[in-house]
C-alpha cells in the first residue's frame, strides 16, 4: 500500500483526486501496489466538494500533522508559493517521504534547499508538473538525454501569453483587447502579471536550464521582459518580415562554457517549429550535440493536464519507493557561470519615427557604426515632415544593441523610438 498525503485540493488538486480513484486499477497494476488517499489538507474543510468522491473526514487543515504522518509515504504539494510550502515539502524529504509537487516558483527561487533534503532524507523529489503541464519534458532533459550534451533550449512555456499573441497576431487586436479575450475565456487570471511580465517564463526558464546544463539556475539569474508592451504595429511589422512574435525562454550554452537564460518576446521567422504553437499550447525546441533537434508540444496548463504529470511522478516515486531505492539525485556538477544579458549575442528589429530629411539614414547608420553593431536590413518610408525607419540589425553583444537605442533616442532628428524587439532563430 502506498498512502498518500495531498497538499491542496483546487483546479489540479481536484483533478489529482479524481483520477486517483477513476485509475485506481490501472494504478495498482502500474505501481504494483494499491495507493490510498491518507488526507487532504485545505483551507476551507467545510467547502462543499460533493463532486469529488472523498470521504468528509479525509479533509484537514493541520498540513505539517498530514505531512508528519508515520503512514504517509508520498507527498503531493499542489499549493504553490514559496512559504509555507517550502517548509512543509523540507518536512516531507528530510524524514524520507518522497515529494510530487507542480510548484515552479519554489522550485525556482530554492529548489538547492529542496534537493539538499530530499538526498539528506533519502526521498525522491519529482516536478514534472511544474512546466508545461502535461508535456513529458523535464524527465527527458532530467534522464533520457543525460549522456548527450544539450546546447540550447528555447520554448513557449505560458499558455496566457502565447495566447495573447496568437489572437494579436491573427486578428490584429491590440495588447489590451487580446488580454480581455484571454481573461473572458478562463486564460488570464484576474490579475495577469505573473504571465505578461514574464514571471511566470522566467521561473520554469530556471528549472529547464538547471537539467539542461547542470547547474543551478535561480530565478534571479533569468533576464526577463513581458508582453505588456508588444503592439498591433510590432505584430503587423513581424508579418511583413514573414515572423510572428512569441514569448521566448531561451536557455542557452556559450562557446566559452557559460550559461545564459532570459525570457523575452521575439520575432522568430513563420516557418520556426515554434511559429505555428497557438492558441494556450505550449512548446519547447531541444537541441542537443548528438540528438540533433527535439520538439515537445502539448497543452501546458489546466488541471486534468497538470494532473496528468503529476500522477506519472507519483507512479515513479511509489514505484522506487516499493523497490527500496530512489531516482539519481540533483545534476548540478557543471557549475557553469551565468553570463549577463549584456554579453548575450541577440539581433535587434528597431523601428524609429524621424525626420524625414537628407542625411537621416547616414546619421542613424553611424550610431550602429559607433557601437560595432552591422545593419541587416532597412526600410524606410515617408509620410510629410516624418518618416519610418526600421533597422534589423545582425548578431552583437545585447549591452551593444542597447547602447545603441539608448544613444538613437537622444538624437534630434529621431522623434521617437516606437519599438523596439529581438529577432531569434533567423
Amino acid at each position: 500500500m502506498i498512502r498518500v498525503a495531498l497538499l491542496g485540493c483546487g483546479t489540479v488538486g481536484a483533478e489529482v483526486v479524481r483520477l486517483l480513484y477513476e485509475q485506481a486499477d490501472d494504478l495498482t497494476a502500474r505501481i504494483g501496489a494499491p495507493v490510498e488517499l491518507a488526507g487532504i489538507a485545505v483551507r476551507r474543510p467545510r467547502r462543499d466538494r460533493g463532486h469529488l468522491p472523498v470521504p468528509a473526514e479525509l479533509f484537514t487543515t493541520d498540513v505539517l500533522g498530514l505531512v508528519k504522518r508515520e503512514d504517509v509515504d508520498v507527498v503531493i504539494e499542489v499549493v504553490g508559493g514559496i512559504e509555507p510550502a517550502r517548509t512543509w515539502l523540507i518536512e516531507a524529504l528530510s524524514s524520507g517521504r518522497s515529494v510530487v509537487t507542480a510548484n515552479k516558483a519554489l522550485l525556482a527561487e530554492d529548489g538547492a534547499t529542496l534537493h539538499e533534503a530530499a538526498a539528506a532524507g533519502g526521498a525522491d523529489l519529482y516536478f514534472e508538473a511544474a512546466v508545461a503541464g502535461a508535456i513529458p519534458l523535464l524527465r527527458p532533459l532530467r534522464e533520457s538525454l543525460h549522456g548527450d550534451r544539450i546546447s540550447r533550449v528555447t520554448g513557449i512555456v505560458n499558455g496566457t501569453t502565447n495566447y495573447i499573441l496568437s489572437r494579436m497576431d491573427a486578428t490584429g487586436a491590440g495588447f489590451s483587447e487580446a488580454l480581455d479575450e484571454a481573461t473572458a475565456l478562463g486564460y488570464a487570471e484576474a490579475d495577469p502579471t505573473a504571465d505578461v511580465e514574464g514571471f511566470d517564463a522566467a521561473a520554469k526558464a530556471a528549472i529547464l536550464a538547471s537539467l539542461a546544463f547542470h547547474t543551478r539556475v535561480a530565478a534571479g539569474d533569468v533576464y526577463r521582459e513581458g508582453i505588456a508592451d508588444v503592439t498591433a504595429s510590432d505584430v503587423a511589422s513581424a508579418r511583413e518580415m514573414g515572423c510572428t512574435i512569441k514569448l521566448l525562454c531561451i536557455a542557452s550554452r556559450a562557446a566559452d562554457g557559460g550559461v545564459s537564460v532570459r525570457v523575452h518576446p521575439a520575432m522568430i521567422p513563420r516557418d520556426h517549429p515554434l511559429a505555428s504553437v497557438g492558441d494556450a499550447f505550449n512548446a519547447v525546441f531541444v537541441e542537443a550535440d548528438a540528438a540533433g533537434q527535439l520538439m515537445f508540444y502539448g497543452r501546458g496548463a489546466g488541471g486534468a493536464p497538470t494532473a496528468s504529470a503529476v500522477l506519472g511522478d507519483l507512479v515513479a516515486v511509489a514505484r522506487n519507493r516499493l523497490a527500496g531505492v530512489r531516482a539519481a539525485s540533483e545534476s548540478a556538477y557543471a557549475d557553469l557561470p551565468i553570463r549577463p544579458m549584456g554579453e548575450v549575442p541577440t539581433r535587434y528589429h528597431i523601428s524609429l519615427d524621424v525626420a524625414d530629411r537628407a542625411g537621416v539614414l547616414a546619421t542613424v547608420a553611424g550610431v550602429f557604426a559607433e557601437h560595432d553593431v552591422s545593419i541587416a536590413t532597412v526600410r524606410q518610408a515617408g509620410h510629410g515632415d516624418d518618416a519610418s525607419l526600421v533597422v534589423v540589425t545582425h548578431q552583437a553583444p545585447d549591452a551593444a544593441l542597447a547602447a545603441t537605442v539608448e544613444q538613437l533616442r537622444g538624437l534630434a532628428i529621431v522623434r521617437s523610438i516606437a519599438s523596439v524587439l529581438r529577432v531569434e532563430g533567423g
